[in-house]
């Protein structure tokens, strides 16, 4: 899955980059949930699947630490990134007219800028307190299971949610991989 998860972004963002069709707000917004995508997925799996291996849980304080800093910030850059799609389709629809004034080039690095800047904020605003407490006693096979479609499945499956059912990706991808 984690293999999946990761090929399936990279041709999403190599796709969108190297087709000068694709070069508008929406896949720009794309390529950028794919890149969020892939990093969200690396700061859990290849740890998760060391431990597998060595059938050991072990894991440092720093590392820890460090693991659950990125968590935070990718599973949170994914939610502004979704949203700042959503505002892309939003704009799209009901101003269709005036969509490529309304969503120029430098608003669109404006609003990816502000979905990274917005991540740290609240990353050190509340989430590191949040997480850095006691959470009650769960089931711990089911929480594993929880963490696992949410770490793992979600971002496997977003190449093909937002992309493949586009014909648009479909031909930038056939362009790309006929080379």
């Amino acid at each position: 899955m984690y293999l999946v998860t990761v090929f399936g972004n990279l041709l999403i963002i190599l796709a969108i980059s190297s087709d000068s069709h694709l070069h508008t707000p929406m896949y720009f917004f794309l390529s950028n949930l794919s890149l969020v995508d892939i990093c969200f997925t690396s700061t859990t799996v290849p740890k998760m699947l060391v431990n597998i291996q060595t059938q050991s849980k072990v894991i440092t304080y720093e590392g820890c630490i460090t693991q659950m800093y990125f968590f935070i910030l990718f599973a949170d850059l994914d939610n502004f990134i979704l949203t700042v799609m959503a505002y892309d389709r939003f704009v799209a629809i009901c101003h269709p007219l005036h969509y490529m004034v309304i969503m120029n080039p430098r608003l669109c690095g404006l609003l990816v800028l502000l979905s990274w800047i917005m991540i740290v904020s609240l990353f050190y605003g509340t989430s590191l307190g949040v997480y850095l407490s006691s959470a009650a006693t769960q089931n711990a096979h089911s929480s594993a299971t929880a963490s696992v479609m949410y770490t793992v499945a979600t971002p496997m499956l977003n190449p093909f949610i937002y992309s493949l059912r586009n014909n648009d990706i479909k031909r930038a991808l056939e362009r790309f991989l006929g080379r």
